[in-house]
């Protein structure tokens, strides 16, 4: 299953993963101290056909609660603790009300630190 689907009184709602990692990549990028996000493998081959907010965020969906993982950069001089708990906060809030999904799990991997001018 490409996303996640929720069944209502009203009918069925399907979530795509690339809908909820560019929802998240949107958030993220409002944290303090998160300047960028990584590249992962994967989004390689995704750069080469179009730019945007989803490359550096994997969404995993297992018993309709998500895990996501982050590959961020981080600006230089900030504590990598506290951006994390900021990241971390901001997004298990905004994305379980946008998507009425629990978050099981969110990973963060700091892939770079950049000074900022």
């Amino acid at each position: 299953m490409k996303g996640s689907s929720m069944n209502t009184h009203m009918g069925n709602i399907t979530i795509d993963k690339e809908v909820i990692a560019q929802y998240a990549g949107t958030v993220a990028m409002e944290c303090f101290g998160i300047v960028g996000m990584g590249i992962t493998v994967k989004d390689v081959v995704k750069l080469l056909r179009k730019d945007n907010l989803a490359k550096g965020i994997t969404v995993t969906i297992n018993n309709n609660k998500l895990t996501l993982d982050f590959h961020v950069i981080v600006s230089y001089g900030v504590s990598i603790l506290a951006v994390s708990d900021n990241l971390i906060d901001n997004v298990k809030y905004k994305v379980e009300e946008f998507t009425g999904m629990e978050i099981e799990k969110i990973n963060i991997f700091v892939e770079g630190v950049r000074v900022i001018d």
